[in-house]
């Protein structure tokens, strides 16, 4: 069970939570959530998740070198998606930034932080529609997430996220 979420104490907000990527779609989730935390005094925090399966089978070295590597994109990849809060809405978004398994990532930050209350995922556009995450938290893991999850059409252009946020 998931700890109580403290988004109505003194001194919290909600947060709506975006996992950034390198899919179109993830414009959109991006797009939503900082509207609609302007609009409703929330913030925004960002997920990038690396995944270095193959670093693990580097020598000690190397794989340092190749994690910092890959930290450091993510990083540069999070300032952009940052920059495009502000300029979506005004909101300065947090950028976290995890090694592992998606769904493991998500669980933990989610647990870390009390005040993400809603995690907002964008539905895929391609022929692998609607996208890994979406579908993951779609299945039976529904059930047992422990914040609403809000799955954003990602075909939507900014003036239909605009009426909907």
């Amino acid at each position: 069970m998931s700890p109580k979420r403290q988004i109505h104490e003194p001194g919290h907000r909600r947060k709506f939570l975006v996992v950034v990527d390198d899919t179109p779609e993830c414009d959109r989730a991006l797009y939503y959530a900082a509207r609609r935390a302007a609009r409703t005094g929330a913030g925004v925090t960002m997920l990038g998740i690396l995944s270095l399966e193959e670093v693990r089978q580097e020598w000690l070295g190397v794989a340092d070198l190749m994690r910092a590597e890959a930290e450091e994109a993510m990083q540069q990849h999070l300032d952009r998606f940052a920059a495009r809060a502000r300029q979506i809405s005004g909101v300065a978004a947090e950028a976290l930034v995890r090694e592992g398994d998606k769904a493991d990532a998500l669980l933990s930050v989610i647990t870390e932080d009390r005040d993400i209350a809603v995690l907002v995922l964008a539905a895929g556009t391609g022929s692998d529609a609607p996208g890994p995450l979406v579908a993951l938290l779609a299945g039976p893991a529904a059930a047992r997430f422990p914040i609403p999850v809000t799955i954003v059409p990602g075909a939507l252009s900014d003036e239909e996220l605009d009426a909907l946020a």
